[in-house]
């Protein structure tokens, strides 16, 4: 049974960048196993059950949905150095929910609006599908100007926070706040779509961009998602966490139920509850090709429902 942790993700993605971030800042060995950027993902599927997003972890037959998910686990495997130093517990997790939603919005439209044309019609199709709405590049292309403005307030927080230049980290040390808003300006570096433009009236940005770039990403090997799959099946799932009784969705340790993300496009992941709790729920599965596994999603965001 392998402990190392496995990622599945694509180079290009920045949801992932912030996975790879943490495991350079904690050191950690770890397994890459590439999957497409686009469905299908037929060595995928067998550890999730359909969950369709990236990135997604495995460790041995424990696979850990959303980075939520996945950044709570690290933490509690690898508990130094800390993602939430000096009693910070939860504004961490606050800055995300800004940082993956307003501030990642504002970075997709801008992003993509610059690409414009060069977007394959095949992407395009797949995150339309994702989002149960129209990935609609020509109207970002046309709002660009508006785009652009969105962006430079989000980056115009993170220079107010990083005081000119005087602080370091976000909240003085590093946390998991620095990870979560990077992601960002990661994606519009990484993309080549207009980072140096926006960035060039946020200084201490800038600086702060490079002491993140310089943490790297740990320790990384290079798997075959075959070998991941055989990991999977070779091993058994870790013991569950304590579960919550009187948890308001009514399920139970045992029940069968659908797991879902609480969104237009809904895909039903089916399991039965191993845990359920106020952070997260872990459902058991069987696959032919990757055994029985637990699939872990966080409570946030996240419908459960008997089936």
């Amino acid at each position: 049974m392998s402990e190392q942790p496995i990622l599945h993700h694509f180079e290009a993605s920045p949801f992932s960048e912030k996975i790879r971030i943490i495991f350079g800042f904690k050191q950690i060995a770890w397994q890459s196993s590439l999957i497409p950027r686009i469905l299908p993902k037929p060595d995928l599927v067998p550890l999730t059950g359909g969950y369709r997003r990236t990135p997604v972890m495995q460790i041995g037959a424990d696979v850990y949905c959303d980075t939520v998910s996945i950044m709570r686990e690290l933490e509690r495997r690898f508990p130094a150095p800390k993602l939430f130093p000096g009693g910070n517990a939860g504004l961490p997790w606050i800055v995300g929910q800004w940082t993956d939603r307003a501030f990642f919005l504002s970075t997709v439209n801008f992003v993509f609006g610059l690409l414009g044309d060069k977007v394959p019609k095949e992407f395009i199709e797949d995150r339309t599908q994702l989002r149960g709405a129209p990935f609609d590049v020509k109207a970002m292309m046309a709002a660009l100007p508006h785009h652009r403005a969105q962006v430079r307030v989000h980056l115009g927080l993170l220079e107010a926070q990083l005081k000119g230049g005087t602080r370091k980290w976000l909240l003085d040390d590093f946390s998991l706040a620095d990870v979560s808003a990077y992601m960002n300006v990661w994606y519009m570096r990484n993309s080549q779509s207009g980072a140096d433009e926006v960035l060039g009236d946020f200084p201490a940005t800038r600086e702060w961009e490079q002491h993140m770039r310089a943490i790297g990403h740990g320790r990384r090997t290079d798997i075959t998602p075959q070998q991941a799959l055989d990991i999977a099946a070779s091993s058994k799932p870790a013991a569950a966490e304590p579960s919550d009784p009187n948890d308001p969705s009514g399920c139970k340790v045992g029940d069968k139920v659908a797991v879902f993300a609480d969104e237009p496009v809904k895909t039903e992941i089916i399991g039965e509850v191993v845990s359920l709790s106020v952070d997260q729920v872990a459902i058991r599965r069987s696959d032919p090709r990757a055994g029985e596994v637990v699939v872990h999603f966080p409570r946030a965001g996240y419908v459960v429902a008997k089936r």
